[in-house]
């Protein structure tokens, strides 16, 4: 009993050691790859501010081609409406 009472605190205080260092060990891995990822993350958001010139290119094309056909639309609703549509004039006339 008085082997296990001088052991035990030895046998515990070498697992916390190895467990300290597993999680040093650790830490500077994850350090490590967060770094990676950062640099990665980075790239990628260069790359896609390069290509915000082009989407504001094709942004500002289908703006214009909207304006076309909107104003194309309602050229053609109002001369539909005009055909469609009785003048006053003409109901006059008629009686």
């Amino acid at each position: 009993m008085d082997f296990l009472g001088q052991m035990l605190p030895i046998i515990i205080y070498i697992l916390l050691i190895g467990l300290l260092i597993i999680g040093i060990i650790i830490g500077i891995k994850l350090i490590i790859t967060m770094n990676k990822v950062e640099k990665i993350v980075d790239d990628v958001d260069k790359k896609v501010q390069s290509l915000n010139g082009f989407f504001n290119a094709i942004n500002f094309a289908t703006d214009k081609i909207n304006k076309f056909y909107e104003k194309l639309i309602t050229n053609v609703s109002n001369v539909v409406e005009k055909i469609f549509t009785k003048r006053k004039g003409e109901d006059e006339d008629y009686e």
